[in-house]
């Protein structure tokens, strides 16, 4: 398919884990390499070409409603969740309206990468199958990131199919922070406070979750700590080539 023309960034979270500095500021506008960390996200969406983007905001949001001013592509649309964190599926379900009809990207403000030979979008976008998916995840390996140290999120087939891992097991595969979904996937769901685990698991009943392995360097940056190690991260990609 044509790459998605619309995007959902999740960028209303407390980030307690980043503070101090969340103290003062809100995690996405935290910069690493000298960038905001949403801005590494909106830029693989402008570079993908994708033409709006919208951006729950909630804790300090004012702060990201100036920031956000700023940005000319892809054109901004603020969904305004003050009065209550919606968490990641309700923020998309109240952003609905303004995303369409059409498969779009989702991105977590708060995780970024490294692309490798062609940007990772594009190659969702070829990657997607709308016959038989309902969501594709990009998907990192532990190998291939930074600042990441848990058991894996999920397992993947040869032929990309994601299942859940049971209890005490572990596996090299990581959600990436990046998504193609549709919004069929959210016909009649109420307002309110939701996780995207949710649907994940529905998707997986249904036979229809699929990730794609990424082609480069995936940075997570949870923590003040994870900063240095994104950003020696980066410069050693840049020396490199």
């Amino acid at each position: 398919m044509a790459s998605p023309r619309a995007a959902m960034v999740l960028a209303a979270g407390l980030g307690k884990r980043m503070a101090p500095i969340t103290n003062t500021i809100p995690k996405p506008l935290v910069k690493v390499a000298g960038k905001p960390l949403i801005d590494w996200g909106l830029d693989a969406l402008e570079k993908a070409g994708v033409e709006r983007a919208i951006v729950n905001t909630h804790y300090l949001a004012d702060q990201m409603d100036v920031h956000l001013a700023e940005r000319k592509a892809p054109a901004i649309l603020v969904s305004d969740e003050r009065d209550e964190l919606l968490d990641s599926a309700g923020g998309i379900v109240k952003a609905l309206a303004q995303i369409g009809t059409e498969p779009f990207y989702v991105v977590n403000a708060d995780t970024f990468w490294i692309d490798g030979a062609r940007p990772n979008l594009v190659l969702l976008a070829e990657g997607w199958d709308d016959a038989r998916m309902d969501m594709l995840l990009m998907i990192a390996t532990k190998d291939q990131s930074t600042g990441y140290d848990g058991r894996g999120d999920f397992h993947m087939s040869t032929e990309g199919r994601l299942s859940r891992l049971g209890p005490g097991e572990t596996s090299p595969y990581i959600y990436a922070g990046a998504a193609i979904l549709h919004p069929r996937i959210f016909a009649g769901a109420p307002a309110g406070k939701a996780s995207l685990n949710r649907y994940f698991d529905e998707a997986i009943a249904a036979d229809r979750l699929y990730g794609l392995s990424m082609d480069g360097l995936w940075l997570t940056v949870g923590t003040p700590a994870a900063i240095g190690d994104a950003e020696a991260a980066i410069a050693l990609q840049e020396k490199n080539g």
